[in-house]
């Protein structure tokens, strides 16, 4: 058991939805925005609706893809925007540069561009997060099986999704724990090989608590 300063304590977030009074008709006025807006707006429209809708995989179509197709009927730039895969970034900047490179593609092979209707513009908005602790903690391989396989959504995302930009390195909180904390290198790796984009929260869940549960079989074989 490792001392409390070494435990993995399961962290979660709440987020607050705020509006940026930016909105764009275009894909001009996208383009501008994207480049300006504060990262956490670009954050909350590539990543809120993976949370919201958790029971969806693969992942669905970011905000901007489904605006660009549904909206301004931009089918083959919706598709790239679509095909954009998160998981190879690992800072918002890299992220909004992938954005912006793809716009301004299109925008230099299409001359004739369509305006939104009244009403369907899109607006940008922005999540500002609330850390909270959930209370769970967990010292060692066993306990961490048993918390993981009852934690909350609102904590995998967290652990997941916000520590992939947070950390800049590609990895997630669990992964960090387990090959630092407790020397589980290999079980480590595994953790931080998974793509938390290609399954449901409930799936992801599932797996590290296999991968870990697997470990322990080998430990007492």
């Amino acid at each position: 058991m490792n001392p409390p300063s070494e435990q993995f304590h399961f962290y979660s977030s709440l987020d607050l939805t705020l509006l940026t009074n930016r909105r764009a008709r275009d894909l001009p006025g996208l383009l501008a925005h994207i480049k300006e807006v504060p990262g956490s707006a670009i954050y909350y429209h590539t990543h809120h609706f993976l949370v919201q809708h958790q029971y969806l995989s693969p992942e669905p179509p970011n905000d901007f893809a489904y605006w660009v197709t549904n909206v301004l009927q931009e089918d083959r730039l919706g598709e790239q925007l679509a095909a954009i895969d998160l998981a190879q970034f690992h800072t918002i900047r890299e992220l909004r540069e992938r954005l912006v490179s793809l716009i301004e593609r299109y925008l230099v092979e299409r001359s004739a561009l369509r305006v939104a209707p009244d009403g369907e513009e899109f607006h940008f908005r922005e999540s500002a997060s609330f850390v909270v602790s959930t209370g769970h903690s967990a010292g060692d391989l066993p306990e961490f099986a048993d918390v993981m396989a009852e934690i909350g959504f609102g904590s995998l995302a967290f652990h997941f999704f916000d520590a992939r930009l947070r950390l800049s390195n590609g990895e997630n909180d669990f992964s960090e724990w387990l090959g630092k904390a407790l020397g589980e290198t290999r079980l480590a790796r595994a953790v931080a090989r998974l793509d938390p984009y290609t399954y449901t929260l409930d799936g992801l869940r599932k797996e590290v608590v296999r991968l870990v549960r697997r470990r322990l079989s080998e430990q007492k074989a």
